[in-house]
């Protein structure tokens, strides 16, 4: 994927503001050094899971980024203290792409995730894809304030929006947007909205 232009990259007084847990250094000097050069701000690093929960909670970034093996606490538990805190948009770093691994961390609050080594210009459409998931998660956290639930609600609410997406060609922001729209509009919980959306009874965007 291309680089952002200096455009589309964020501007000083709106900069996007990370965290860092790497337990490699070099790894993570580098991706300090890649997301600062895209215009984001990298206001802590370290490498343990624990001291990354103490940053988010201390620090209230916008994205944390995760590696998967770290001391203190693994990526998918540190990941899942702080989704449960509605800390911040949360992105994966592994070495494997096994599919059980991946989906223990989307069931831990995880948003997007690279495989290592990974190439720079992954990063930022990563993180973005984290950020955008985040404000949606924000979105279903307000109907509903249990964590399982309301991962399982985005799990319903993202096969929604699949269908949308194949069905009508739009975008993922688009069907978000509808699915939310409707919910507010009819007075339904979103997740009964995007159940009649893979019900068929739900179509019109």
């Amino acid at each position: 994927m291309a680089e952002l232009s200096d455009d589309e990259r964020p501007t000083t007084d709106q900069r996007v503001r990370v965290i860092l847990a790497e337990d490699e250094a070099i790894i993570r000097l580098d991706l300090k050094e890649t997301l600062e050069a895209e215009g984001y701000e990298v206001v802590g690093d370290t490498g343990r899971g624990d001291e990354a929960v103490r940053l988010v909670r201390e620090l209230k970034p916008d994205v944390a980024i995760l590696d998967i093996k770290m001391p203190g606490l693994d990526g998918i538990e540190t990941a899942r203290e702080i989704s449960q805190e509605r800390g911040a948009a949360v992105v994966i770093l592994t070495a494997f792409s096994q599919r059980d691994l991946i989906e223990k961390a989307r069931d831990a609050g995880v948003l997007a995730y690279l495989i290592k080594p990974f190439q720079s210009s992954e990063l930022v459409p990563a993180v973005e894809i984290a950020l955008a998931r985040h404000r949606e998660y924000q979105a279903i956290s307000e109907q509903v304030d249990q964590l399982e639930e309301r991962l399982e609600v985005r799990k319903i609410v993202d096969r929604a929006k699949g269908k949308l997406i194949d069905d009508q060609n739009i975008t993922e922001a688009v069907a978000f947007d509808f699915i939310q729209k409707t919910a507010m509009a009819e007075r339904k919980a979103m997740r009964v909205v995007a159940q009649e959306v893979l019900d068929g009874r739900q179509a019109d965007v």
